[in-house]
């Protein structure tokens, strides 16, 4: 499969050919492992939208379920609540596309109605519906890669070989998608860093993202702010974590993989900028 380094997804473009796109973290849930409570508020959470958006991110993902470790699952009305009203006023206001984070069908059918052009599914396809909406609404897709579920997964994850198994069912999924009808250019894929793997699993599959993106297919990484990161900082708190989120985003920034998933817009897009320039240069 051909990748010109672009995303299309509800007749806009996503483009990555000069370094990753970034991905702007908007959970308004109460419970989010760094954020969680501060966008609970419709206009606070559009207001940190619009400034997102300022600052250089080319996708706000809207969110209204954690999936942090432990966490249990949200009621479809419940997430509906949350988003949509978001989801609606982002639309209304600006031309960015607009993720909605969630793997139920009827959230994800509800935030494409609303104007979203992403679904964001930590489950990939878990319900294939999903593929069905999106290939209807000609949106994107993000199948991610995750053992077990949230409320379980970092209890003992096991690979014999994280990232042959990962890829494995990875493109698995994403032929599943195309099966649907879905094109190959709004098919992104995404390891699933800290869902279901230690510390070392995230490195692996960090230090060898190549193997992803030789796919052909977009690849977008979450790591912002995780467990891994404070583990090799010493740093307990998310917030604290910011530098070495953006470290990782300059090494993948080396790696052309499509999307990186950020809380803070401005520090990422700075590091992947300067990584490309880096990689130009005579």
């Amino acid at each position: 499969m051909t990748h010109n380094r672009q995303i299309h997804c509800r007749g806009r473009v996503i483009d990555y050919s000069t370094h990753p796109a970034i991905m702007g973290i908007l959970n308004v849930t109460p419970d989010s492992f760094s954020d969680g409570g501060l966008y609970i508020d419709k206009d606070a959470a559009i207001r940190r939208a619009m400034e997102m958006i300022a600052q250089g991110a080319s996708v706000i993902d809207v969110g209204a379920e954690s999936t942090r470790p432990g966490s249990s699952g949200v009621p479809a009305q419940q997430q509906i609540d949350r988003s949509i009203p978001v989801i609606e006023k982002i639309a209304a206001q600006t031309d960015t596309p607009i993720s909605i984070d969630t793997s139920n069908y009827q959230v994800a059918q509800a935030a494409l109605q609303a104007g979203a052009a992403i679904v964001n599914d930590i489950t990939a396809l878990s319900d294939p519906r999903i593929a069905d909406l999106a290939a209807e609404y000609n949106a994107a897709i993000v199948l991610m890669h995750i053992q077990g579920s949230p409320a379980t997964m970092q209890q003992n994850p096991t690979y014999e070989d994280v990232i042959a198994e990962v890829l494995e069912f990875l493109l698995e999924r994403a032929d599943l998608a195309k099966s649907k009808g879905i094109a190959g250019q709004s098919i992104i894929i995404d390891p699933g860093i800290g869902f279901g793997k230690t510390t070392e699993h995230n490195l692996s599959l960090l230090k060898h993202i190549d193997r992803f993106v030789e796919t052909g297919y977009g690849v977008l990484v979450g790591a912002s702010r995780k467990a891994f990161i404070g583990k090799i900082t010493g740093k307990d708190q998310p917030e604290k974590r910011v530098p070495g989120t953006a470290a990782v985003s300059a090494i993948l920034a080396k790696s052309q993989i499509a999307i990186l998933r950020v809380h803070d817009i401005e520090q990422n897009l700075d590091a992947v900028k300067i990584t490309a320039a880096i990689t130009a240069a005579p």
